[in-house]
């Protein structure tokens, strides 16, 4: 056994934890390649990340295995690749898992050809059949046999589902239903679980993009139904087991349906996307509870995930001491020893503590957490003694993207100022330190080393974040580095014959097709929030070419888009902004006049995601205007005269 394979210079998290995997590893590379053709070798390629759980339990029992890892040694050339680290070759080959098998997940496992081509595709495999699975010490010889003695069915194979995915990622186009909003909601409705909120059975997602539908949605038709669904889904997560009542922050999803028992990883993008709806709902209700629930999670942002230089870390993992939960989980005599009889009674009524063993904290009621501060302050001291899951310490511009969109909208909806600087501190790193020599975006940051590969989302979302730090202050910085933004993404990404952006870039050659999506999945979709933030750019820019790209991404999907809607809530949206354009509330002059300010703080208070706050500074100050269809009334110094323009 070596003491390290190839993996051991690689600057990922995960790639360093195989690196003494006695499996020859090798990073996705030429080299790797380069070996499989001269020893006429298929290639297995295995996707997963530093904190997935049943990638740790694969690693365990397989990766760490003499056998699986003579037999992969002798028959494979074998690629580890982070999916946090290289989305663009994850999205491609999850898709095509996808495809061959009708699900995915994460680790994925994948064999192909030389020419990166697959032939077979699963996720978890275990070392021996179980599960109903087959095992890899059953697969690898059934695939090297097959690779020795019937190779043209492989190729075969191969050659029909990557031509069946080189098909389908061209896009057809077609009108967009007049009731696209009302199907929408309908298939969000029809979905929701009226009993415990949320969406589906279980596993239960956020499903954050159908939440913030609902919100537009209301606010549009009035419905209360809708603000309903979404209130009540807010409030069951609130108190569920996914959310962490101790620490705070939101796990990933729920196993049950009754959002008691959580898968435990915490990911950076999952904060970000919960602050952003909850600060919004708040927004729209003025209800404590939601605002409450922003602040615990840019808490425990701070004080576990805010990395010095000022960004934020990727994601805390499920496990600790090899045990999934193990950190969270109590146990009722652990708890009796902590807290007096009266305490241990009063949370066994409030969490409804019904066993003795492996307690997840879920609240029956989320009012009924107001009272035990000093109890909550006993158990957090008690847990913090315990050994801590694994943290991914990677920086992803994207994720930080969507997180600097989400602080800047808090901090200008709460009016915080330290909500602010978080935002525009990790803004600044991203500026400064995830730059390539090319001046473009590096995706990752890891240990004072940046990836030299970037992709759509990192584009897409930093646009996001730049406008929110906009909205949040008027600086005209963010508005020009916006710009260089959406012309980077237009130079690098765009593809001029189907009208919308490839997920990677014209430069990057490692994949065999590029990708052009704009389907919803645990993030929102790159394309698809272009579209949307380049409406958006086209009002604070006043400039019609960016709405000209928006109106191309939507019709690029607008067959899609009538087929299943709520898998693109963005574009929905955006088609209902292309219609019904944005209106500009203008500052002219300084926005410290008084009156500027009186504006602001009514904006400030009041749910309005038809509205965008735009400054010009001229010779008018201390007026304001209202602008419909790039078209802009005379300023006034009237502020009812603008309130009477706000729906």
């Amino acid at each position: 056994m070596n003491s390290y394979n190839n993996l051991k210079d690689e600057n990922s998290p995960y790639l360093k934890q195989h690196a003494d995997n006695p499996v020859n590893w090798y990073p996705w590379g030429d080299e790797a390649f380069k070996k499989a053709k001269e020893k006429d070798l298929p290639i297995f390629l295995s996707i997963g990340y530093s904190t997935c759980h049943w990638c740790h339990v694969m690693a365990e029992e397989s990766f760490e295995d003499e056998e699986v890892a003579k037999m992969l040694n002798q028959y494979f050339i074998s690629i580890k690749v982070d999916r946090e680290e290289r989305p663009d070759i994850d999205a491609l080959y999850m898709d095509l898992c996808q495809a061959m098998t009708g699900s995915g997940g994460w680790p994925l496992s994948i064999f192909m050809t030389a020419d990166k081509k697959p032939f077979y595709a699963a996720t978890y495999i275990p070392k021996e059949n179980k599960y109903g699975r087959k095992g890899l010490l059953s697969i690898l010889p059934e695939i090297h046999n097959l690779w020795t003695e019937e190779r043209e069915k492989l190729l075969q194979a191969s050659e029909n589902i990557v031509s069946h995915l080189a098909k389908i990622n061209i896009n057809q186009k077609a009108d967009i239903k007049s009731d696209i909003l009302e199907k929408t909601a309908q298939e969000i409705a029809n979905n929701y679980d009226n009993q415990y909120g949320g969406f589906g059975s279980s596993p239960k997602f956020p499903m954050y993009q159908y939440l913030l539908f609902l919100l537009h949605y209301w606010k549009k038709t009035d419905e209360q139904k809708y603000l309903s669904i979404l209130e009540k889904t807010l409030q069951k997560m609130r108190a569920g087991g996914i959310y962490d009542h101790l620490g705070w922050g939101f796990h990933r999803y729920s196993t049950d349906r009754e959002w008691e028992m959580p898968h435990f990883e915490k990911m950076l993008y999952d904060q970000a996307l919960m602050i952003y709806i909850y600060t919004s709902v708040y927004q729209a209700t003025s209800k404590d509870i939601y605002a409450d629930v922003v602040k615990e999670i840019i808490s425990y942002l701070e004080n576990e995930m805010l990395a010095e230089e000022g960004a934020f870390f990727a994601a805390e993992d499920a496990d600790s001491e090899g045990e999934e939960g193990k950190y969270y989980l109590w146990q009722k005599e652990e708890l009796k020893s902590i807290l007096s009889n009266k305490e241990f009674q009063k949370i066994a009524e409030v969490f409804n503590i019904k066993t003795s063993k492996n307690i997840n904290l879920n609240l029956k009621n989320i009012q009924d957490y107001n009272n035990l501060e000093n109890i909550k302050d006993k158990l957090l001291q008690y847990r913090e003694k315990r050994i801590r899951p694994g943290k991914d310490e990677k920086i992803l511009t994207d994720w930080n993207g969507l997180l600097i969109a989400a602080l800047a909208k808090a901090a200008f909806v709460l009016k915080d100022n330290k909500y602010l600087k978080l935002a525009e501190d990790a803004e600044k790193f991203i500026h400064n330190h995830l730059k390539t020599t090319k001046g473009r975006l590096a995706h990752s940051y890891y240990q004072g080393k940046k990836s030299e590969v970037d992709n759509l989302n990192d584009y897409s979302f930093l646009l996001w974040a730049l406008i929110e730090l906009y909205q949040a202050t008027l600086k005209d910085e963010y508005l020009i580095k916006a710009e260089k933004t959406a012309k980077i993404m237009k130079e690098y990404f765009w593809d001029q014959n189907q009208g919308a952006f490839h997920f990677s870039s014209k430069d990057n050659k490692d994949l065999f097709l590029k990708q052009i999506k704009a389907r919803d999945n645990s993030l929102p979709s790159a394309n698809s929030t272009a579209a949307f933030n380049f409406l958006k750019l086209a009002h604070l820019k006043d400039d019609l070419s960016y709405q000209e790209d928006s109106e191309k991404i939507i019709a690029a999907f607008s067959d899609k888009i009538n087929k299943a809607p709520s898998n693109y809530i963005f574009l929905v949206l955006s088609n209902y902004y292309l219609n019904n354009p944005f209106v500009e509330l203008k500052i002219h002059g300084d926005k410290k006049y008084p009156l500027a300010q009186e504006l602001i703080e009514n904006i400030r208070a009041r749910y309005l995601p038809d509205y965008l706050l735009k400054q010009q500074k001229d010779d008018q100050n201390n007026k304001l205007s209202v602008c419909r269809d790039f078209i802009c009334q005379m300023p006034t110094d009237n502020l009812n005269e603008i309130l009477k323009e706000i729906k």
